[in-house]
């Protein structure tokens, strides 16, 4: 950050990290616009009023502070203390900022969320093989000979991934391959695109598997050195006919093999995986099919998905999960829109997280949020939809006002985040409001109150590659240690093609081509994806409201007698969304695409369309099988 007397000037990238290459995405150039934002909230707030018709006034921090120790003690003394809910999420990655301060809310015994809205399925999908779900690092790409972005937009999600596969194919002719329903920006910048019939990516798993299988193009000897159950799978994928994968796919049979000839030819592959792949009915099983094909051709987790799970990190010392003698209740994050309605949480504490925008069934969601029997509290750096449902607001440091540790799940690489500004208002950090909070509490446990700075230290012990945590506090770039990629841990010890532990779990030990719903006439899937300004409902501030789109394709505009640009209204029986049209082939008839989260010129969010079921495997959600029927709003 350039900062001049006190203020930040602008931001640029560091040129140490090998995967970021010194250029900033964005989200980077924009955030120091936001921590001047005109929507920072920079004072304590209380509701005044009720809910539904009230505001705020200004109060002070030892008014509130005190007012949420009262209740707090008050809603457990009368409910208990799994009526207490904390909502928690990477709004804010700094593991002082995100993990620290749930000791606190360890300590009481709140109900916690499983963190399942994001990537959970298909980490769980994963490991069913694995045993762990990570895989290659981002810089791996660089000495591979094809590169497949499945369900993954890696110039818009990320462009320094992206970045390295333009300099893999400059100077390697590497070959880039999207899978997508939809022409992303990466399709149609790479050099051969797949258009599969959304929710049929473990079909088209199986139909490149049957063709390396039928074609003897698999790697026999790694196959029988390092992994397990591959008759089992062999079987299942030579039951997929060409005529079966076209038909579920939508795809030629002669195009699957051409590209299955790629990966025997122009070896070793890369497969990236996106995290909007698992963000389906289908996510959990396509995640996990797609993770088995670099095994075909002798490569060791030849994919990358998240790489959370290769660190040496104790977030359970951090939390405080492990130190306390209170066992917290775990709900689906997914399925709190129901339960948030029924009135089930009588304290809900949110930070880092946008309930009222990111959650599936938004009109539960707040309704539970404006219940008046449900005391909210929100620790939050801008004027949020889910601060304005608060009945405290609470004001934050944005990153860039106080130190912290950031780890990426992407890559490696790291380093102290230091602070560039003093805090502007009266915002506090996580840390120290989570201590304020014991004290009105008077508790004084020693874990609780150990010194954040130490607590990071010991649950960081093992972490590091080429140091230790005195080099990162010193200003050292580090190098986080990462699992070994021949190592599998699993009940064999081996990638395990059919998953014992599936079986133990009363799952399918293959992944599994679920019912794909057939084409209904009047009916659309909807997909949604990132725009390249936002981080999820972040950033409007900086760059102005997500755009009210909705793209559908030409034969379905023709159909329902409509033009380009005109309004159309998106709805199912959780809610409806009013957006504007356009037209266009980049996604397939019976399919339609918005950017994430839209809030629509209705002012109601896309997620009001999203059901709140969760999937069977990690119970992630299931954004991208959202099925929604569309009609024309007539302007006047």
């Amino acid at each position: 950050m350039i900062v001049q007397d006190g203020k930040i000037i602008s931001a640029r990238g560091s040129t140490e990290n090998p995967v970021t290459q010194g250029f900033l995405c964005p989200r980077g150039v924009g955030d120091p616009k936001r921590v001047y934002s005109k929507d920072r909230v920079l004072y304590p707030y209380l509701r005044i009023g009720g809910k539904t018709r009230g505001g705020f006034r200004r109060a002070s921090w030892n008014e509130v502070t005190r007012q949420v120790a009262e209740k707090l003690l008050e809603v457990i003394g009368q409910y208990g203390n799994e009526s207490v809910l904390v909502l928690n999420y990477s709004g804010n990655q700094g593991l002082l900022a995100l993990q620290y301060p749930e000791r606190l809310w360890s300590f009481l015994g709140a109900t916690k969320h499983d963190y399942a809205l994001c990537s959970a399925s298909g980490h769980e999908a994963i490991c069913l093989h694995y045993g762990l779900s990570y895989g290659l690092q981002p810089e791996d790409v660089l000495d591979v000979k094809a590169i497949t972005f499945w369900g993954y937009n890696a110039k818009v999600g990320s462009p320094h991934q992206w970045a390295l596969s333009l300099k893999a194919r400059k100077n390697n002719g590497t070959i880039i391959i999207t899978v997508d329903p939809r022409k992303s920006p990466t399709a149609e910048a790479s050099d051969a695109w797949l258009n599969p019939q959304p929710g049929s990516d473990v079909a088209l798993v199986y139909g490149i598997a049957r063709s390396l299988i039928a074609k003897n193009r698999v790697n026999k000897d790694f196959i029988d050195k390092w992994t397990a159950g591959y008759e089992r799978f062999k079987e299942a994928a030579l039951n997929w006919t060409p005529e079966r994968v076209r038909q579920m796919t939508g795809i030629d049979w002669n195009r699957i093999e051409e590209i299955a000839d790629i990966y025997a030819e122009k070896k070793p592959c890369a497969f990236m995986i996106g995290l909007g792949l698992n963000k389906s009915f289908y996510g959990a099983e396509s995640a996990r099919a797609v993770s088995l094909l670099p095994a075909l051709l002798g490569n060791h987790r030849a994919f990358h998905y998240s790489n959370s799970r290769s660190m040496f990190v104790d977030s359970t010392y951090l939390t405080g999960t492990k130190l306390s003698s209170k066992r917290s209740r775990i709900v689906s994050q997914v399925a709190l829109g129901p339960m948030l309605a029924e009135g089930e949480f009588k304290f809900v504490f949110v930070y880092g997280m946008n309930p009222a925008a990111t959650l599936p069934d938004q009109n539960a969601v707040r309704t539970g949020l404006s219940r008046s029997d449900t005391f909210v509290v929100v620790h939050e750096t801008h004027w949020t939809e889910t601060a304005e449902l608060a009945d405290v607001v609470l004001p934050a440091s944005t990153y860039l006002e106080k130190a912290d540790v950031v780890f990426s799940d992407h890559h490696p690489y790291c380093r102290l985040s230091n602070k560039a500004v003093e805090p502007l208002g009266e915002s506090k950090d996580e840390v120290s409001l989570m201590h304020e909070l014991a004290r009105q509490m008077s508790i004084e446990d020693t874990w609780l109150c150990e010194d954040a700075w130490e607590a990071l230290q010991k649950s960081l012990t093992d972490a590091f590659e080429n140091g230790s945590v005195h080099d990162l506090l010193d200003g050292k770039v580090m190098k986080l240690k990462s699992r070994m990629v021949n190592e599998y841990q699993t009940p064999s010890g081996k990638m395990e093609f059919y998953s014992s532990r599936a079986i133990e779990l009363g799952l399918n030990p293959l992944p599994e081509q679920l019912r794909v719903e057939q084409s209904e006439e009047g009916w659309y899937t909807l997909l949604n994806s990132s725009l390249p300004n936002y981080t999820h409902s972040q950033f409007t501030d900086v760059y102005g409201p997500i755009p009210q789109i909705v793209w559908i394709n030409s034969e379905d505009s023709e159909n329902i007698q409509m033009e380009d640009g005109e309004v159309l209204e998106v709805f199912n029986d959780l809610g409806k969304v009013t957006l504007r049209a356009t037209v266009t082939d980049k996604v397939s008839p019976g399919v339609l695409w918005v950017p994430r989260p839209v809030t629509g010129m209705d002012g109601n969010p896309m997620n009001s369309l999203a059901s709140s079921k969760p999937q069977t495997i990690g119970r992630g959600p299931t954004f991208n099988t959202t099925r929604v029927k569309v009609r024309r709003i007539k302007q006047e």
